[in-house]
């Protein structure tokens, strides 16, 4: 509702809030999932033992980063990016608040952390790696793993899933496709890009008007689905037909369509940068999971290695990458979430 200064507003809004709250009812263990660190303090106050679980570092030194080369991202609007004073002046206001983040962050008793990526900033920032534990979210595997693998090939289908945000960096997936189409092969079957996603507001639906003129403008319109607020049958439906699922944003913490995607059966194609490249795609029993990408031609030879690759090449590739998604199942998630909150439980029963 206000777009300057948010994350200094949200984290006072939340002290007030978790003020009243625990005036309310103090409980013995606060628990914040929705990464609200500056209320951290105010529980500790209040008697009580501060775990947390983290998805997303408020501020991270990547952020900061950009806004110091003056670089124009879904964090740096181009009119202040333009700017070398107001650069300046948010580079300093990033500074002080990554300096209030670390003192209230180091206040958990214990923080869990969803990713390398989320882990290695949390812990520069918060200075207190013998707190953080890194615990990898839970991702419904068990529905998409009874998917077969074999997938039809006439036309090959590659799918996008994720929400139409900014930061998810659609353009590069349309403009990648319309390269590899332009070096397909004359003796292959002409792939087909389908974009699922969710539209929140006025301003995701005209994020998803400007991707059909974009697709119209490169002339892939007739090789691009769009499919808006699917239910999940139907997602699983369009997961069980892909035979490679894409990804572009940058330093997304962890990656859960990527995972959804290496469940499903179909292959992952995801930037080289953060979870999908620190914890996701990795290879599983020495086999390859998946291919990184970062530039649009990246993502164009990702995309025609898949179309070219022989069937029992692929279904290698399919099969690693479904044993490597049991990594960020359910069961593992509990089972770790357990462990690592034990020790508190323990300590406090004493």
């Amino acid at each position: 509702m206000y777009p300057r200064f948010t994350m200094i507003g949200q984290s006072f809004g939340s002290v007030y809030f978790s003020w009243k709250a625990l005036c309310k009812f103090t409980p013995l263990y606060y628990l914040d999932t929705s990464g609200y660190a500056f209320t951290y303090p105010v529980a500790r106050m209040f008697g009580c033992k501060v775990i947390c679980y983290t998805h997303y570092p408020t501020i991270s030194l990547d952020m900061l980063s950009r806004v110091h080369a003056q670089n124009s991202m879904y964090n740096n609007d181009a009119f202040i990016a333009k700017s070398v004073l107001l650069s300046w002046c948010k580079v300093i206001y990033y500074m002080i608040f990554s300096w209030m983040y670390g003192i209230v962050g180091s206040c958990a008793h214990l923080a869990m952390v969803n990713s390398s990526w989320t882990q290695s900033h949390i812990e520069k920032l918060w200075r207190i790696p013998a707190r953080i534990k890194r615990i990898y979210p839970p991702c419904d595997t068990s529905r998409l793993q009874v998917l077969p693998l074999e997938r039809s090939m006439q036309p090959p289908k590659i799918i996008s899933v994720s929400q139409f945000r900014p930061e998810k960096a659609h353009p590069l997936q349309l403009e990648a496709f319309a390269v590899a189409l332009k070096n397909l092969d004359a003796d292959l079957p002409r792939p087909k890009l389908q974009v699922v996603g969710s539209c929140r507001n006025d301003a995701d639906e005209k994020r998803l008007q400007h991707l059909r003129d974009l697709a119209s403008e490169l002339k892939v319109d007739d090789d691009v689905e769009f499919h808006k607020n699917v239910s999940y049958s139907e997602l699983v439906k369009l997961l069980g037909s892909a035979a490679a699922g894409i990804h572009s944003m940058v330093d997304e913490h962890f990656g859960i369509s990527v995972v959804e995607y290496m469940a499903s059966g179909a292959i992952p194609i995801a930037h080289n940068s953060a979870g999908p490249k620190m914890d996701i795609i990795l290879p599983e029993g020495g086999k390859q999971t998946g291919f990184l990408a970062q530039s649009m031609q990246e993502y164009a030879d990702a995309i025609l290695k898949i179309i070219r690759m022989p069937e029992p090449e692929r279904l290698e590739m399919a099969a690693a990458a479904r044993r490597r998604a049991v990594r960020f199942s359910e069961q593992r998630f509990s089972e770790d979430f357990k462990a690592a909150i034990r020790p508190i439980l323990f300590h406090t029963s004493r």
